[in-house]
């Protein structure tokens, strides 16, 4: 018997070796499109919220001439980028592959987790994980679209007219844009999740809606905190950072009356089953 829970275990080990393999295999493979391509992402994507042409410039001077009569945002036509160490260019390559990857195979490896799950899963409870497993990838994409579109524009915008002498010269370190791109980009993506958290805490009865708005004070004031560590210095680019974050609270708040009330009513029914 005690060989066989051995076995047992050692199996699933095994499998999950496997789907990790996978998982590994396709942000490789991802990662690679992300460098044979590198030259276009870098000048269309990865420095895309330096030029005054970005999409949200276009909307945001849009509803600003329309209001003001001139556009709000006027950034200059360059944006000096200096490269101060000898692998420094070679460095960033490899992060933004990496990053591309993780991007791009994201919803794969999301797909590889619920495939190692599954079978361990209830007819049910494997209908109520798909949702689960799907909305995974959908928050991280959202996320990750957020930081990108709503936050990092501003964030740059903000570093490029802050002047406190006409006398300096700006020239931007690559390595410091790379980190400010990966931080909103990717922070934003990873806290979106914030509602599957909140998913599983409700399910396991940790967390319930009536202490979610109870404490709703106290975590505005912690979604600033996350916000403003997650955004540089200015202010535009934190308010920019905690709207979507708040929605996102008060949206888990009604997933966790929704899933509150479900596991109460599973609850409820027990003792007329045992009856």
């Amino acid at each position: 018997m005690e060989e066989k829970k051995e076995m047992s275990f050692l199996g699933h080990i095994g499998e999950l070796r496997g789907h990790l393999v996978r998982s590994i295999i396709a942000i490789i493979v991802a990662a690679l499109i992300i460098g044979f391509n590198i030259n276009w992402i870098m000048d269309h994507i990865f420095f895309g919220p330096t030029r005054n042409d970005f999409p949200t410039f276009k909307v945001v001077n849009h509803f600003s001439r329309l209001i003001l009569g001139d556009d709000s945002i006027h950034l200059p036509k360059e944006f000096p980028v200096r490269v101060q160490r000898l692998y420094q260019q070679f460095n960033v390559m490899m992060a933004v592959s990496i990053f591309g990857g993780i991007v791009l195979a994201f919803p794969y490896i999301v797909w590889e987790l619920w495939r190692f799950i599954s079978p361990a899963l209830h007819p049910n409870e494997r209908k109520n994980s798909i949702f689960i497993i799907n909305s995974v990838w959908i928050l991280f994409m959202m996320g990750v679209l957020s930081g990108y579109f709503l936050i990092l524009p501003f964030a740059v915008n903000f570093g490029v007219i802050f002047k406190i002498s006409d006398i300096i010269i700006p020239l931007y370190d690559l390595s410091d844009y790379t980190t400010l791109f990966l931080q909103v980009v990717l922070g934003m993506g990873v806290v979106f999740l914030f509602p599957i958290l909140i998913y599983f805490l409700t399910s396991i009865g940790i967390l319930n809606p009536k202490f979610m708005k109870t404490y709703r004070r106290h975590a505005i004031v912690l979604i600033m905190v996350v916000a403003a560590i997650i955004t540089p210095a200015d202010v535009l680019s934190m308010i920019m950072a905690a709207l979507p974050l708040l929605l996102l609270y008060e949206f888990s708040i009604i997933m966790c009356s929704y899933v509150y009330k479900k596991v109460q009513k599973r609850e409820g029914n027990l003792p007329v089953v045992q009856k």
